[in-house]
């Protein structure tokens, strides 16, 4: 089924998505005030399917929003757009980082559910927010038998039925983690993966499996 997604950021995370999901059929749209951002127009012209619109008329028609900017600029961004998301599904790839690379809210809440209670009318899936941008880009793992696993969670089952067809479209294997209270644990998971790669120096092509029985 086709999507209508909107992106709200498309830098090292949102664009590989935005790029993806358009090659897979979509109709991606770039929201941006500046129809002449640099960072807009150097990802259509990678792809020059992609559309730019204001953020507004971006939102409007959207079956789905990703949100993929710096936790600090969320409030801003989102508030005057509470309206306009109602009822749409909002996929939060943002993490909320604070120094020393500890949890951003001191880890009391998680960044979904400051958003779902910004936007309480909107269909927040917490998702593509537990790796670094390498993997955005490639997560493509030749030589195991296993996809790797993308975790996510959300309230709403029907969000998340469909944020998890678009998980699978990637590539990846949609895990189902629960409700939005997960939310604070993918972002831990975030800050093990930094841990790990950015400051341990391991290779940023490391993803977490499931493996069942």
């Amino acid at each position: 089924m086709t999507l209508r997604i909107a992106f709200l950021g498309y830098g090292n995370v949102g664009g590989p998505l935005a790029d993806q999901w358009q090659r897979l059929g979509h109709d991606v749209t770039l929201a941006t005030a500046n129809p002449d951002s640099e960072t807009a127009r150097a990802l259509v012209a990678r792809n020059p399917r992609l559309r730019i619109a204001p953020p507004a008329d971006a939102i409007a028609p959207a079956d789905v929003v990703v949100v993929a900017i710096p936790f600090k600029a969320l409030e801003g961004t989102l508030a005057p757009l509470r309206d306009a998301l109602a009822g749409k599904i909002l996929i939060d790839c943002v993490n909320p980082v604070g120094p020393g690379l500890t949890h951003g809210l001191e880890s009391k809440r998680s960044g979904s559910e400051t958003i779902q209670a910004l936007l309480p009318a909107t269909r927040v899936v917490k998702a593509f927010s537990i790796y670094g941008y390498e993997n955005f880009e490639d997560n493509r793992f030749p030589a195991a038998n296993v996809r790797p696993a993308m975790l996510f969670c959300g309230d709403d089952a029907g969000a998340k039925a469909t944020v998890g067809g678009l998980i699978a479209e990637l590539g990846w294997e949609p895990v189902d983690v629960g409700g939005l209270v997960q939310a604070l644990h993918l972002e831990h998971m975030t800050l093990l993966w930094v841990r790990m790669v950015r400051a341990g120096k391991q290779s940023p092509h490391l993803t977490w499996a499931r493996l069942a029985r």
